[in-house]
């Protein structure tokens, strides 16, 4: 079993590099029931608090600690976000939410079971919604009560800019906007930076920081509840670690066996 803690703990007490990690949330209750969740505000699971709190103590062991941060507007990761300060004694510093980091919207699938899916639309289609690029699910019914633009927390947001279904491409094409407006001008001045957010947006941030290919990025998947470390040279070019799970540049803290089961996992989620 590969454990490489003593390592990320040298480095992260380096002042040489820029850095910045990633969190996708703990488990949540629809995780756990195995629900495309979306833009849908389902909490953390028991057993998502008990990861999100397994990631603060890495955080704290490797010396890692932060100046800033940034989550969703959705409870699972900013609950995440919380619990991984807390336990590494980090509450303090400033949170900022937005609506960018949200997970990507799956529209009609929401809510639905993703074998149960598979089942009626067939794998082949289901890998198609759930993993390609380019092609969202179907859109959720305007008239739906559930749908985002009528909810409080997106009062202020143009209606037009709230989806009503999403492919990875168009998330992506507001998670990095994001990114470079507000956070590379963040790391770029040294300061240090956690986001906790969801598996996809995460998805598409690392699409764009790895320069990985459309077709390559449909078959990552990001475990819960684990920080994703990248480091940065002045220039803000990243810098790939000798540890890093390609085609990721960046790496994880923790187990790096009990890391690759847990992607696994997350990959075989619409598996009959």
């Amino acid at each position: 079993m590969l454990k490489i803690n003593s390592v990320f703990r040298r480095f992260a007490s380096t002042e040489v590099f820029n850095k910045l990690v990633l969190i996708r949330h703990g488990e949540s209750e629809w995780n756990k029931l195995n629900l495309f969740t979306g833009w849908v505000d389902c909490p953390l699971s028991a057993k998502g608090c008990e990861e999100a709190i397994e990631a603060g103590k890495l955080l704290k062991q490797n010396g890692f600690q932060f100046d800033y941060a940034y989550t969703s507007v959705l409870s699972r990761a900013i609950k995440t976000l919380y619990l991984s300060l807390e336990h590494s004694d980090q509450l303090f510093i400033p949170v900022e939410k937005a609506w960018e980091l949200n997970e990507r919207h799956y529209g009609a699938l929401q809510g639905l079971n993703k074998k149960e899916t598979v089942e009626k639309h067939g794998e082949e289609q289901v890998k198609i919604w759930r993993r390609s690029y380019d092609i969202p699910p179907p859109p959720v019914d305007p008239k739906n009560e559930k749908v985002p633009c009528i909810d409080r927390r997106y009062k202020y947001i143009k209606k037009k800019s709230i989806p009503l279904t999403e492919s990875l491409q168009l998330t992506e094409a507001r998670v990095v906007p994001f990114f470079e407006k507000h956070i590379k001008p963040a790391v770029q001045k040294g300061r240090k930076i956690v986001v906790a957010a969801h598996g996809n947006s995460l998805r598409a941030l690392v699409k764009y920081l790895d320069n990985i290919d459309k077709d390559v990025i449909t078959g990552l998947n990001i475990p819960t509840g684990v920080p994703l470390v990248y480091e940065f040279n002045e220039k803000m070019e990243v810098i790939p670690s000798q540890f890093g799970m390609k085609p990721l540049r960046g790496y994880y803290l923790g187990d790096q066996d009990a890391i690759r089961a847990r992607v696994e996992a997350v990959a075989n989620q619409t598996k009959k």
